[in-house]
């Protein structure tokens, strides 16, 4: 396999080409061009004509990597490497004509996570990290903040849109945090929340019933940066495990000290 830094730099243009593409549409889409995978999640010809887009490229770059792609473009699974794309996460938003969405690409060795991209679209931001390397934003490194106290942080959060039986618990959660800390934003990308915990705009995260493609870069990005990321209860299987906790590293303790309790 070819250096990771090479690979990164092959990638680059490929998402950006695929983020023009996004950019455009998002000046001229109908939301009646949307369909519908399950109860209220969307998905539209961008979202699958942008997967494709990436995976002709990914594929080019490292032919013997497989796939796990949400609109399932391709089901290709590799032995050793696989691409781990979400096209556009933040589709809901993309469809309303909320400027808050982005691309997350990964790549991991033997379900490792060795290289992580968020590309912000509408900001033109574009993040990225390599194990061992550090995480970046626009060539520029960037860390996690250093705030201690949870009363002094912002934290984002996502809501659930499929599966409610937790939605009880959930509030209890976000009562908490909203009592202690600066307060809780829901930007609706898992991708974009990350990239911030990552360079410093929020100083955690949490959310639960996610999938492999919202999390796995903006993941290694965030512990590049210099934070922390585990499941709910510290598990260290957040990518497939569908709960998630993004954090300066700091709060990190304190913020699965109240996520434990409900």
């Amino acid at each position: 396999m070819k250096p990771l830094r090479d690979i990164l730099n092959e990638v680059k243009p490929i998402v950006l080409k695929t983020g023009a593409f996004i950019r455009n549409e998002f000046t001229q889409f109908k939301i009646s061009s949307i369909t519908h995978k399950g109860l209220h999640d969307l998905v539209s010809y961008v979202d699958v004509n942008a997967e494709k887009t990436l995976v002709d490229g990914l594929t080019l770059i490292l032919p013997e990597a497989g796939f796990i792609c949400e609109e399932s473009t391709s089901t290709k699974k590799g032995d050793t490497f696989n691409w781990i794309i979400d096209p556009l996460d933040g589709t809901t938003n993309f469809v309303h004509g909320i400027p808050a969405f982005a691309i997350s690409i990964a790549l991991q060795k033997n379900n490792a996570t060795i290289l992580g991209v968020v590309y912000e679209i509408n900001r033109d931001e574009f993040f990225c990290a390599i194990e061992g390397e550090g995480a970046y934003m626009n060539d520029k490194p960037i860390t996690v903040t250093a705030t201690e106290e949870l009363e002094n942080t912002l934290l984002a959060t996502g809501f659930p849109y499929t599966f409610f039986e937790g939605t009880d618990t959930y509030l209890s959660i976000l009562k908490e945090f909203m009592q202690k800390t600066h307060g809780i934003r829901r930007i609706g990308s898992a991708a974009v929340d990350l990239a911030y915990v990552a360079c410093g705009r929020f100083d955690g995260f949490f959310e639960y019933n996610l999938n492999a493609w919202d999390v796995a870069g903006g993941a290694l990005i965030v512990k590049e940066a210099g934070g922390k990321v585990t499941e709910f209860n510290g598990g260290e299987s957040y990518v497939f495990d569908k709960s998630i906790v993004a954090s300066n590293g700091k709060i990190h303790v304190d913020m699965l000290d109240v996520l434990k309790r409900f």
